[in-house]
């Protein structure tokens, strides 16, 4: 079929490019039009759904709509207690006070005194102003950073934080992050492509292919956030994957061209050929990368399925274009793809592959063990992995928002304190005598768990009120009869059916003795007739490796299964499939242990610019789904160019060494591509992505060179020609659907080798 497919092309050339040339421009316009990338809520998470709870029925539920500005004296002797101070906070705050989307500036001189304290550092040097905003959700978002362009002052360091501030900060960074990354990849590409091909104009040509996939993609995402939720670090993702995938593609079918004229072919007889079998290559090889990321849609409800999504559609968008735009581009060229050669060619001998073949194969124990044991011991490390979601701190230290933090830490005790809050969620009005009660013996038993330091609710509002007094005031009084403080702490906390408690921790968010504090709580369910919920950082931590745990097993199980059943249908083996699966989790294995040992343990974090913290959950399945798709993209490649030689000698140790000598250039210089992408990615600021671009990195480098160039041939040769076995009535039906390459006739005289 795709032999007819490239015949088709070279005769209707104009059309093939005026059908590339239309999808292109419905990408262009699909970017053009844009659209708004965000992480979906994860309502199914309990966290997620106390914190929906908090966000429907609370005032101040929606934390996107306020933000936190703070004011730091640029010498050390004007103290917020100074009226210098005082007069240039004000001054600096009234184009905000002014502005009709500015419902409310609060500062320490305007604050109700009972909250005006903390907002002043506790040793006086830095002051915050709170600015809550007419809108929530997107619309504040988008203005956000004209607002705080407003605010700026020649006496006072500026440093807005919180709310607002860190999802401006993320969104910026990630936007940097993706410029810097094209700026430093597209350039070194370019060099190797030019280095593989030894000549411009077939250098240029995947990345053509390269840039246009990366548009479709880009484009595809935003029509996708018209529909659901797309997460805003897709983007990144799709140009991460796009790029490498389609020069990678590009890079097998320019050369498998080359070859087919080089052999004297005619300019239809060569696309034919290329696309019969470096086409079906890739096709078979995009199936096995979509079906990697389409793991990510077992987890719905977090942001991993759009992120898959994305990545399967950029997948897509280069396997047709390398389809399409690329073989029709090879048919105008013809022999004139080897024009513009260059002196600097580093192809090399495919001499020395074939070599290094026969070598492994003479002592394949001896190249085996170790190896395999190199890269056992490079993933021990994962065997310690601590997950936590991502927080202010996965910024660079020089972002405004993260030394803003990093000052409250330490001129603000009581903010720097761990919040947990507890939903009490009832049936019908909490304010009844029964669940104020109830409400008022829960509060004491929370104070009562290790590691609380204190509770924050409507029942601890003053020390000197029993639990008479509390059931009397809230369910006999109406809230407008309520002292003006207990009232606001009644709007503050008091919704249709729920009831928010504060618990308060000195442990830090991400730690085991938070987590502990959450776990207690949540063993007592329910209070009354209502229902205990929890929420906050903690909370979500715990909700979201647990979350991740519990479906991780069938998401590697639907990718593996998958996986060697589209392997089958390439190759018409049984054990190849699964060797290839063993391979592929080789690779992830030293590719995840690299992670833990660099970004857990805190090694190389001055060269590589981060804080050392837990990883975040989305890490290990975003690495898992994207590398072993990737991998399996490099056996396709290879096993399919050992079949054909399989297919026409029937002997297995030529075919391994004939492939190996054929592809393993281009596998290298592929991969030597792809790892250049990576790291360009890996030198983020925002540390999710830089720990993407160097596991990817990572996994590519160690698949491409131990595992195809040593592990593969040797393990081959120790299966001999059980590599090439199916059982009769399969291998039967596999051979009837037309599956395997027609290949050439097979000769009579070949050595057939029996298994090692």
């Amino acid at each position: 079929m795709l032999a007819r497919w490239g015949r088709f092309i070279h005769h209707h050339t104009w059309w093939t490019l005026l059908l590339s040339g239309v999808v292109l421009a419905s990408s262009i316009l699909f970017l053009l039009r844009g659209g708004e990338l965000k992480n979906p809520r994860s309502l199914n998470l309990e966290a997620g759904h106390a914190s929906d709870l908090i966000g429907s029925q609370l005032p101040h539920g929606a934390a996107s709509s306020s933000f936190d500005l703070l004011f730091v004296g640029k010498t050390s002797n004007l103290k917020a207690t100074d009226p210098r101070f005082r007069d240039e906070m004000t001054r600096a705050l009234r184009p905000l006070a002014g502005d009709s989307r500015v419902t409310k500036v609060v500062t320490p001189f305007s604050a109700d005194p009972s909250i005006a304290p903390t907002l002043t550092a506790a040793n006086r040097s830095s002051a915050i102003a709170v600015v809550e905003l007419k809108d929530a959700g997107s619309k504040a978002r988008r203005y956000y950073p004209e607002l705080r362009s407003k605010v700026h002052s020649a006496t006072l360091q500026v440093l807005g934080f919180d709310g607002l501030a860190d999802n401006s900060a993320f969104d910026q960074q990630l936007a940097v992050d993706l410029q810097r990354a094209e700026v430093i990849s597209i350039p070194l590409t370019i060099v190797l492509l030019l280095l593989v091909f030894g000549a411009l104009v077939a250098a240029g040509l995947p990345l053509v292919v390269g840039i246009v996939s990366i548009v479709g993609g880009v484009g595809g995402i935003y029509l996708f956030a018209g529909v659901t939720d797309v997460s805003s670090y897709a983007e990144n993702v799709v140009t991460l994957i796009g790029l490498g995938v389609s020069i990678d593609y590009s890079l097998f079918i320019v050369n498998r061209f080359r070859e087919e004229l080089a052999a004297g072919a005619s300019r239809e007889e060569a696309l034919a050929t290329t696309m019969a079998t470096a086409g079906r290559a890739i096709t078979f090889s995009g199936v096995t990368v979509a079906v990697g990321l389409s793991g990510m849609l077992f987890y719905g409800g977090s942001f991993l399925p759009s992120m898959g999504l994305a990545g399967a559609m950029v997948v897509a968008v280069a396997v047709f274009y390398s389809l399409t735009l690329l073989p029709a581009l090879l048919a105008l060229l013809g022999p004139r793809i080897n024009r513009l050669t260059i002196p600097i060619s580093a192809t090399g001998s495919r001499q020395g592959w074939h070599r290094l073949a026969m070598a492994v194969m003479r002592r394949p124990l001896v190249v085996l063990f170790p190896t395999v044991a190199f890269i056992f011991l490079a993933g021990l490390p994962f065997f310690h992995l601590r997950m936590a979601n991502s927080g202010i701190d996965a910024l660079p230290a020089s972002s405004e928002v993260v030394r803003a933090h990093d000052i409250i830490k330490q001129e603000f005790p009581s903010r720097d304190q761990t919040e947990v809050a507890v939903v009490a969620n009832f049936p019908a009005s909490p304010l009844t005598a029964e669940r104020v009660g109830a409400l008022f013996d829960y509060s004491r038993r929370l104070q009562r768990i290790p590691g609380v330091e204190r509770v924050n609710s409507i029942v601890d509002l003053d020390p000197g009120l029993d639990r008479a007094a509390y059931i009397r005031m809230f369910s006999t009084s109406p809230p407008s009869a309520l002292e003006p403080a207990i009232a606001d702490a009644v709007r503050q906390a008091v919704g249709r059916h729920i009831v928010v408690l504060t618990v308060l921790t000195p442990q830090v968010e991400e730690s085991d003795g938070a987590r502990q504090v959450v776990k207690s709580i949540r063993a007592e369910r329910t209070i009354g007739d209502g229902q205990v919920l929890v929420t906050g950082q903690t909370a979500f931590d715990l909700d979201i490796v647990n979350f991740i745990i519990a479906r991780t097993p069938a998401a590697v199980a639907f990718i593996v299964v998958v996986t060697m059943v589209v392997l089958f249908l390439l190759l018409g083996s049984v054990l190849l499939p699964i060797k290839a699966v063993v391979m592929n989790f080789l690779s992830l294995s030293a590719s995840f242990g690299a992670l833990v040992w660099v970004f857990q343990d805190g090694h190389f974090t001055q060269l590589l610019g981060f804080r050392a913290q837990s990883i975040d959950p989305s890490i290990p399945v975003l690495l898992f789904c994207i590398v072993f798709g990737l991998s399996m993209d490099y056996e396709v490649l290879l096993m399919s160019r050992m079949k054909e030689e399989w297919e026409r000698t029937r002997d297995n140790r030529h075919a391994v060494a004939q492939g190996l000598e054929l592809s393993g250039r281009l596998v290298t210089g592929a991969a030597a591509i792809m790892v250049v992408v990576f790291l360009g990615f890996g030198l983020a600021q925002v540390l999710l992505i830089k720990e993407l671009g160097l596991g990817m990195a990572i996994a590519v480098a160690i698949d491409a060179t131990l595992v195809r160039a040593l592990i593969v041939p040797a393990t081959m040769r120790l299966l001999g020609n059980r590599n090439w076995w199916a059982p009769g009535p399969v291998d039967r039906l596999y051979r009837r659907m037309g599956l395997g390459e027609s290949g050439q006739p097979q000769r009579a005289d070949v050595k057939v080798e029996p298994a090692a």
